[in-house]
């Protein structure tokens, strides 16, 4: 991570930083592809896969399209459709949302834990025991792995087993994340991660994958993702097209290998965050003592005027953004459609204060002492993380 000038604007995210820090390695796999004659599903997908399923320590990985089809084709795998519903959270991307919805899956919605902003096992239980008309309908529990942080999956787990339902992890923030030393994307039936080029491990364009120890659940994900075949021409099974081309895979392996040291840089970058944060009355993120947090963003709560500060940290050339400022369930399309079993008190008080400041792995430690000075002088006190 090098210097930058004082007065350089600091971007959130510089993606182009990403790509220069691998130019050369990029360019080889890249024009590796393209010599090759072979674009969609070839020896580069097959290479990933095996490589990531390494990684995070499951027996199988699917590359797929994007992250929204790998939990829509998770949840299809698991043999959720028309019908069935699942609980997740609403503070989260949409694309979570549009992912049940896809398999013809309705989402029930819960509340998060106000400290880590995932899941609140809890919230989880109440909606069990309040589900009413819906109680014979669920049949999976979706957590998201919010910002880099993990969710208490131990908890749904022991919830999951008690009432008999699959649990499909979304784990598209969470690219190498663990708790109790344990990789998230393994816990549950099966796991769903967008490779969008914002995140830890990002493509240079849209992928997806699909993570899983069961067998059956991997082959009925790989007939999914190809309109059911199983033998060209012949579908099985009513099926998408929702391949991983190799250009993206061969891209996925080069960023692959530099993933842990990624990570590093970025719970690096948190560290100084933290501790340059203590002398202003912003609370810092809480990573609880259990978690491996990968910092996929690296979240304040301003309880004064979140978007003052947005504001005149812009005007000092710090771009921050808001992840994200409007949950699911009050968003245009979903309002007042989907069923909420329990208030949502947390999350809905969550997105009036959260401010997502600059995180990526090349970001200078000199650009987050900027920022957070400006914070500081803009927020004095101390620091309630």
């Amino acid at each position: 991570m090098s210097e930058t000038d004082s007065t350089q604007p600091i971007l959130s995210c510089d993606l182009h930083a990403g790509y220069s820090a691998y130019r050369a390695e990029i360019q080889a796999a890249v024009a590796k592809v393209l010599e090759s004659g072979w674009y969609i599903l070839g020896r580069e997908v097959t290479a990933f896969e095996q490589e990531f399923s390494h990684f995070i320590g499951a027996s199988h990985a699917i590359g797929v399209a994007n992250g929204t089809d790998a939990l829509h084709l998770a949840l299809r795998a698991c043999g959720l459709g028309p019908g069935d519903a699942a609980i997740t959270v609403s503070h989260t991307a949409v694309a979570t949302v549009a992912g049940i919805e896809m398999a013809n899956v309705t989402p029930l919605l819960v509340d998060i834990d106000p400290a880590t902003f995932t899941m609140d096992p809890q919230s989880v239980r109440d909606a069990l025991d309040r589900s009413g008309v819906w109680a014979s309908r669920i049949k999976a529990i979706v957590p998201v792995h919010l910002y880099g942080h993990p969710v208490d999956i131990v908890a749904i787990q022991q919830i999951a087993k008690q009432y008999g339902l699959r649990v499909i992890e979304d784990c598209s923030q969470s690219h190498g994340a663990t708790l109790d030393g344990v990789t998230t994307g393994t816990f549950g039936d099966v796991a769903a991660y967008s490779l969008y080029p914002t995140k830890n491990l990002g493509a240079l364009g849209d992928a997806g994958v699909v993570t899983t120890s069961n067998a059956e659940i991997a082959d009925r994900v790989r007939l999914l993702r190809q309109y059911g075949w199983k033998t060209r021409n012949d579908s099985e099974i009513p099926g998408v097209n929702s391949r991983l081309d190799e250009m993206q895979a061969a891209i996925l392996r080069v960023k692959l290998e530099q993933l842990a040291t990624m990570n590093g840089e970025r719970r690096k970058i948190a560290g100084r965050y933290d501790t340059a944060l203590k002398s202003s009355s912003v609370r810092c993120p809480t990573a609880s003592n259990r978690a491996g947090h990968v910092y996929h963003q690296y979240v304040i709560r301003d309880e004064q005027n979140r978007d003052e500060l947005q504001q005149s940290l812009k005007k000092q050339g710090i771009q921050t953004l808001i992840h994200y400022p409007i949950p699911v369930h009050l968003q245009t399309a979903y309002r007042n459609r989907l069923p909420c079993l329990v208030d949502l008190t947390h999350t809905e008080n969550a997105v009036s204060q959260i401010l997502s400041l600059p995180m990526y792995p090349e970001l200078p430690l000199s650009s987050v002492e900027r920022v957070a000075a400006a914070i500081s002088q803009l927020r004095p006190g101390s620091s309630v993380g």
